[in-house]
């Protein structure tokens, strides 16, 4: 009677286990069918898309390299590093540490590859427009001695550094094989996007097919980007003195936790390898990336 008994329980908790499954079966099912589309799209953004959004900007940086050699590096700086932060941390018997931190440099490895390169080619297209002035100034100078658009684009390619002599020889080999000034400088523009850029290529394009004096065009451009130059600059001096209390309250929660750490070891390899303590530090380090996010959304002024 007793072994039917245990049957019955059993058979009843397979029953009862099978019908949960079912049950989360059919909502990932439901979910899937609903969301499907939006579901895919978001794979493929962040697994083609990434890989294709690196090579434009690589592309815009004059960094030639294979695909494959994209998905690779993406392949290695997050799961390869992730897996071995795992191994690393089991070696001192910190697993709990080892599947978070495996997880989160994981998920970071695959995600920071795309604020890096956008981080790159915004410091790019600011050392661009930190050239601008010589620039133009080199091509007010070139046309008033005569020379054409082309030739003016050549001087300033010789005379310059990069980046602007690379996209303005990049003006000259478009031009070279065929296409049209006016797109070879829409094509600049759409590289390097900017407030004086576009108004830099708005300018030529106009005057090319209205007719006009480019050299004092140029002229009146570099008269507007010394003054916008000078607004920024004291903006910056205003600000900084923010990022810097910024910074330090951003670092102070690190350092005390290493401050502590030193102090005591066995508390803090308690805290390590507990799930309670990594929960704590890691809801800590989000409430302190929130307010680093915050206090630069504050301090951040466009002009």
């Amino acid at each position: 009677m007793q072994s039917i008994q245990q049957v019955l329980y059993t058979f009843t908790g397979l029953i009862g286990l099978s019908g949960v499954c079912a049950l989360v079966a059919l909502m990932i099912f439901m979910f899937s069918y609903r969301y499907g589309q939006k579901l895919f799209a978001w794979i493929e953004h962040n697994t083609e898309g990434t890989r294709e959004y690196l090579i434009e900007k690589l592309n815009i940086l004059f960094y030639e390299i294979a695909p494959e050699k994209i998905t690779r590096i993406l392949l290695i700086i997050s799961f390869g590093v992730g897996i071995g932060v795992f191994i690393l941390c089991g070696l001192f018997s910190l697993w709990a540490m080892g599947i978070v931190l495996g997880v989160v440099l994981g998920i970071l490895g695959w995600k920071i590859p795309r604020p890096l390169v956008d981080y790159l080619v915004e410091r790019r297209i600011k050392a661009y427009q930190g050239q601008m002035v010589d620039g133009l100034t080199l091509l007010a100078n070139g046309l008033r001695a005569g020379l054409s658009v082309p030739q003016a684009l050549a001087l300033v390619v010789g005379e310059l550094p990069n980046p602007i002599s690379q996209e303005f020889n990049l003006i000259l080999q478009q031009n070279r094989i065929g296409v049209p000034i006016e797109e070879c400088f829409e094509n600049l523009g759409k590289r390097l996007p900017s407030e004086d850029n576009d108004m830099f290529v708005t300018s030529v394009n106009i005057l090319r097919e209205t007719g006009g004096n480019l050299a004092e065009t140029f002229e009146t451009i570099v008269d507007v980007i010394r003054e916008r130059v000078r607004v920024q600059q004291k903006i910056d001096g205003i600000i900084s003195r923010n990022k810097m209390q910024a910074n330090v309250l951003f670092c102070m929660p690190v350092v005390l936790f290493g401050i502590s750490y030193a102090m005591d070891p066995k508390v803090g390899h308690e805290v390590l390898s507990s799930w309670v303590g990594l929960t704590i530090l890691g809801i800590s380090l989000a409430i302190d990336c929130v307010g680093m996010w915050v206090i630069s959304k504050i301090i951040k002024i466009k002009c």
